[in-house]
């Protein structure tokens, strides 16, 4: 592991395996860290404090885009090993090695525009507000986008002038500790970035509930968000949390059914559906339901699923036989519940796909709102068709009903009535038309209701990493008394 500039072993002298969720096969040993390491990494990045946050914001952000450089110089190697530990097709692990680095280039910039303010108060008052780091940030993250994830957080608050100790997820590790790697040749303060392995229920919970650590930044699941709130409350910490999602996909009588199916499609079996902002409802109107289904289902076949080495790859497998095992258990509830698989809902048996974590591209027809799989989500391949509706108000009443807000879609070639539906669902992201909403780090990305706390990307999501504090002075010399 990597604390106070320094590679380590764990305090336990015990390691876990990664495996290869293509292939089953252990292809890395990594450190089993637990309380007494988290207490090291916190010690080192509290020491480091001072020194990185007094530095100047040009020295901070000269720093976080010489970070950026290496890792880009090093896409070809943290590509490799994201598809070694995690499947991601070879081609799009590259491409996100080599693009995502960017979030630090537009971290380095856009921390220079915070600017402070001035208050009028008197003529004899000044009163300015100004931002300040929050300290020490734990960045804790999950197994779905390993790099990305930790990047959306360290970018900001590294910037910023925070000091960082990364958990990133168990199961698929080995892109950090290259990560750590290459923070190595930087000239940062010993401590300013920790990496530190292990489990979540160990290693997790100890940063959430210690009480040097200043923020925690966490995306993962709605209830390991909500355990990770009830330790921060012991400190009352900082948090950022970017939690689970149920999307609605609303296709209506007069959208282009098309576009719709072939984009939503691309959208449910991105990352084998790993996303958190993957479709999670799909909610057609009953003009158009048997045409967009028909034209979704082709659309779902063209997919390749395969070795995720080979080039033409699109789909790769699941991150592990846990993850492959509860995503199989919600088909299975569907079909309890009376719901229908007409596509897939099963693992393929040719090779190489004998082997490995794989699930086909599933769809689901015949859901009802009360059904497991409308509620919850489900975190892979699988497109749930709820029954067709009828009008606007329906559907709309039916999108909100759920306990989560992350992002929606709604498909119309009519944008006064797309605005209406968009004024009135219940998500922190909106996409009308052909769905085409921006992405990157200059926008905000984050949910309502059970899908987290604050924002990621833009000017608000880095806010997040900073304190804000008001400083009045008297600027008339008081008069001696006499």
């Amino acid at each position: 592991m990597w604390i106070g500039g320094n590679w380590v072993e764990a305090e336990s002298g015990k390691t876990y395996p990664v495996y290869n969720p293509a292939t089953e096969l252990e292809v890395a040993q990594v450190p089993l860290g637990g309380k007494a390491d988290v207490d090291k990494a916190v010690a080192a990045a509290r020491k480091a404090l001072p020194k990185w946050s007094t530095k100047s914001q040009a020295e901070r952000s000269q720093l976080v885009l010489k970070l950026a450089t290496l890792l880009r110089e090093s896409a070809k190697e943290i590509g490799e090993l994201d598809t070694l530990e995690h499947g991601t097709p070879a081609k799009r692990a590259v491409f996100l090695a080599a693009d995502t680095p960017g979030w630090f280039e537009w971290a380095a910039y856009s921390a220079k525009s915070l600017m402070g303010h001035t208050l009028p108060a008197s003529p004899e008052t000044l009163i300015y507000l100004q931002r300040e780091p929050v300290g020490v940030v734990a960045i804790i993250t999950p197994w779905n986008l390993p790099l990305l994830m930790i990047f959306q957080k360290l970018g900001p608050a590294l910037a910023l002038g925070n000091t960082c100790v990364i958990k990133p997820p168990s199961i698929n590790s080995l892109t950090a500790l290259k990560l750590a790697e290459i923070i190595e040749k930087l000239e940062l303060p010993p401590g300013t970035v920790n990496v530190i392995t292990g489990p979540g229920g160990t290693v997790g919970e100890a940063l959430a509930a210690h009480h040097d650590v200043d923020m925690v930044a966490f995306t993962g699941s709605s209830e390991t968000g909500k355990a990770i709130m009830s330790l921060a409350s012991g400190t009352v910490k900082r948090l950022q949390l970017e939690l689970g999602g149920k999307n609605p996909a609303i296709i209506l009588d007069d959208a282009d059914v098309n576009a719709a199916a072939n984009a939503m499609a691309k959208q449910q079996t991105n990352n084998s559906g790993q996303i958190c902002g993957s479709p999670g409802r799909f909610y057609v109107h009953e003009k158009v339901y048997d045409e967009f289904l028909e034209k979704f289902t082709v659309a779902m076949k063209k997919f390749v699923m395969g070795d995720p080495l080979d080039p033409k790859t699109e789909l790769g497998p699941l991150v592990s036989a846990q993850h492959r095992d509860r995503v199989e258990g919600y088909i299975q509830s569907a079909i309890d519940e009376g719901a229908k698989v007409i596509l897939g809902g099963k693992r393929p048996t040719t090779p190489p796909m004998n082997k490995g974590y794989y699930v086909l591209p599933t769809i689901i027809t015949g859901i009802t709102p009360k059904m497991k799989v409308a509620r919850e989500e489900i975190f892979g391949p699988v497109a749930c068709f709820m029954q067709p509706f009828k009008s606007d108000e329906e559907v709309i009443a039916l999108a909100n009903d759920n306990v989560y807000g992350l992002t929606s879609w709604v498909w119309t070639t009519d944008m006064a009535r797309g605005m209406r539906f968009a004024n009135q669902i219940q998500a922190g992201t909106v996409g009308l038309g052909q769905g085409r909403g921006g992405g990157g780090p200059e926008f905000p990305w984050g949910g309502f209701k059970e899908s987290g706390i604050g924002k990621e990307g833009s000017l608000y999501g880095m806010l997040e990493f900073t304190n804000l504090k008001r400083i009045a002075v008297d600027l008339v010399t008081p008069k001696k008394s006499v």
